[in-house]
C-alpha cells in the first residue's frame, strides 16, 4: 500500500543526501591520493561511495517521514526537526561516526541564533533549521489540498506553525544577542595570554631527515618569537614535531630545555611511542611545564578511520595501503586534562573537535579552557579546513569557554565563549597568534546535559515511528475486514 510513496522518498533523500555530502566532503578524493598512494580513479570511487553511505542517513529520515505522512497526514511534517536530529545522532555514533556539516552549523556565522547551541548544543540548532523548512512545507501542503477556494480557517491553520516557528526564532535571536551583549563569560575567570603556533611545515618535509630538523628549529623559533610577544602559554600543532617526545631524548631535552628558558609551559602536539614486543603508536599532546618537567599526557582517544587505522582489517585488508602511507595509531582511553599554572586545560586532537559530546567530556572533567591541535595540510586548498575551523568554534559557544586552534598549515585562531572569533590565520603560511583568554569554570546548560536533546528526539522518532506502524496496520486490517463484509452481504443469507 505504502511500497511506491516510500521508495519515491528514499529516492528523493538519497539524491539530496548526496548532493549535500558531494558538495562537502568533495576533498577526501584529494586526501587519498595525495597522502595515501590511492590511484585517482579509485580515489574518486571510494570518495563517491563515501558521500553514498553519507546520503543514506537523509534516505533514513526521507523514508520515516513518508511513513509518517502516510499515517498522520500534513500534521506529520511537523515533527520533521525531530526525526532530522535523530538521523544526525546516529551519524555521529554509527561505524565510529563522522558528524562533520552537521546542519546546526550553518548558523555559526549567525551568532545570535548560535547561542541556543549553549542550551542544546549543535542539534538543538539543526532541529531550528530543520522546524522553519517543515513549517513552510506545511503551510504549502495544506494550502494546496484545499484547492482554489481557501476559507480563512484554512489558510490560518496552514500558516500558524510558521507563525509560532518564527517567533520562537525572534525570540531565540533577541536572547541570544542580549546574552552575546551581557557579556559576563568575558570577565570572569583569570586572563592568560596565549601564543598559537602555525609552522607551515608541509606533510612530505616532516618525515625527510634533511628537512625534518629544519622543520623543528622552525616550530622552537616560532615559540620564541610567541613569548616575545607576551605569551604565557605555547600550544604546537598536531604532529608538529618529527621526533616522538620521549623517545627521541636529543629532541625532547631540546623542547623541555626550551620551556625552562622561557619559563613557559608548552603545549606540544606529538607521537608517542611505547616500545616492547609489540610496539605501539599514540598521536598524542604533551604539555612540558615552565620549569622543564613533563606535567601530562592525553592520547587521541578518537582515531579517524581509514586514516590513522583500518577498522575492521579483515574486511577492509584493501584499505590497509591508506594507513600504511601514514601511521597506524593505537586509541587513548582517557579523557586527560592538563595542568597549566594551577588551572586545567584540554585538547582535541584534530577531527575530535567536530564531537559535541567528546568535547563535553573535557569541561566535565575540569577544563577551563578548550584548545585544540590539528594538522590540516591533508585538506589541500579547498573548503575543508574551513569547515572545520566553524565547527570548532560551536564547542566554545556550546561549553562556555574560550577556544585556542593551533593548525600546522592553518587554519589557526581564538575564539570566545559566544564563538565569536577574535584572531585567525590564513591558509598555507607561517604565523604566530597570541592573545588574551580567560580560564573559566562555570558550566553551561549543554555542558551539564549534553545530548539529552538529541536523545530525546531519537525515542520521540522511534515511538511515531511505532505508532505510525500500528496505525498502518490497523487501517490494512479495518480495509480488510470492510471487503470481507461487502462480499459477504452481497452473498446474502
Amino acid at each position: 500500500m505504502y511500497r511506491k510513496p516510500i521508495l519515491q522518498a528514499a529516492g528523493l533523500g538519497f539524491v539530496t543526501g548526496g548532493v549535500y555530502f558531494g558538495g562537502t566532503v568533495y576533498w577526501v578524493t584529494q586526501v587519498m591520493i595525495q597522502y595515501g598512494d590511492v590511484p585517482r580513479g579509485a580515489a574518486v570511487l571510494i570518495n563517491v561511495a563515501f558521500a553514498a553511505y553519507l546520503a543514506l542517513y537523509v534516505l533514513l529520515f526521507a523514508i520515516i517521514m513518508a511513513r509518517l505522512t502516510a499515517a498522520r497526514g500534513a500534521n506529520a511534517l511537523l515533527v520533521a526537526p525531530f526525526v532530522w536530529v535523530a538521523t544526525e545522532l546516529g551519524r555521529t555514533y554509527i561505524l565510529t561516526g563522522f558528524p562533520w556539516v552537521l546542519l546546526g552549523y550553518s548558523q555559526s556565522p549567525v551568532l545570535p541564533i548560535a547561542q541556543l547551541a549553549s542550551v542544546f548544543g549543535v542539534f538543538g540548532l539543526s532541529a531550528l533549521v530543520v522546524s522553519v523548512s517543515a513549517a513552510l512545507a506545511f503551510a504549502a501542503v495544506v494550502l494546496s489540498s484545499s484547492g482554489a477556494a481557501q476559507p480563512r480557517a484554512v489558510t490560518r491553520s496552514a500558516f500558524t506553525p510558521l507563525v509560532v516557528t518564527l517567533v520562537f526564532v525572534a525570540i531565540t535571536a533577541i536572547w541570544g544577542g542580549l546574552r552575546i551583549r551581557s557579556g559576563e563569560l568575558l570577565t570572569s575567570g583569570e586572563a592568560k595570554r596565549v601564543g598559537l603556533l602555525q609552522g607551515n611545515v608541509l606533510e612530505a618535509d616532516r618525515w625527510q631527515s634533511e628537512k625534518a630538523e629544519a622543520a623543528f628549529v622552525r616550530y622552537l623559533d616560532l615559540t620564541r618569537q610567541a613569548v616575545d610577544r607576551g605569551a604565557q602559554f605555547v600550544i604546537w600543532p598536531e604532529s608538529a614535531t618529527p621526533y616522538a617526545f620521549g623517545d627521541d631524548l636529543h629532541a625532547t631535552e631540546r623542547m623541555t630545555a626550551l620551556a625552562r628558558s622561557l619559563h613557559v609551559p608548552l603545549l606540544i602536539g606529538t607521537d608517542q611511542i611505547v616500545r616492547g614486543s609489540d610496539t605501539e603508536y599514540y598521536n598524542a599532546a604533551v604539555l612540558v611545564r615552565s620549569d622543564g618537567t613533563p606535567g601530562g599526557l592525553y592520547k587521541k582517544v578518537h582515531l579517524v578511520p581509514f586514516g590513522e587505522y583500518v577498522p575492521a582489517r579483515q574486511v577492509f585488508f584493501f584499505m590497509s595501503r591508506i594507513v600504511q602511507a601514514v601511521s597506524d595509531f593505537k586509541p587513548g582511553t582517557t579523557f586527560n586534562v592538563l595542568p597549566v599554572d594551577g588551572h586545567v586545560v584540554s585538547t582535541a586532537i584534530c577531527y575530535e573537535i567536530i564531537y559535541p559530546n567528546l568535547v563535553r567530556q573535557f569541561t566535565a572533567a575540569g577544563s577551563e579552557l578548550l584548545t585544540t591541535i590539528t594538522n590540516d595540510s591533508w585538506f589541500g586548498d579547498t573548503s575543508a579546513p574551513y569547515q572545520h575551523f566553524a565547527q570548532a568554534s560551536m564547542r566554545a559557544i556550546e561549553n562556555g569557554r574560550f577556544l585556542v586552534r593551533s593548525a600546522n598549515t592553518g587554519i589557526s585562531g581564538i575564539v570566545d565563549p559566544y564563538g565569536r572569533v577574535l584572531a585567525q590565520t590564513g591558509l598555507y603560511a607561517p604565523a604566530v597568534v597570541v592573545g588574551d583568554v580567560r580560564l573559566l569554570k562555570g558550566t553551561t546548560i549543554y555542558a551539564r546535559t549534553g545530548d539529552i536533546f538529541a536523545y530525546a528526539c531519537t525515542v520521540l522518532t522511534a515511538l511515531l515511528l511505532i505508532g505510525a506502524m500500528r496505525s498502518s496496520r490497523m487501517k490494512s486490517s479495518n480495509s480488510e475486514f470492510r471487503i470481507l463484509n461487502s462480499e459477504f452481504q452481497a452473498k446474502g443469507p
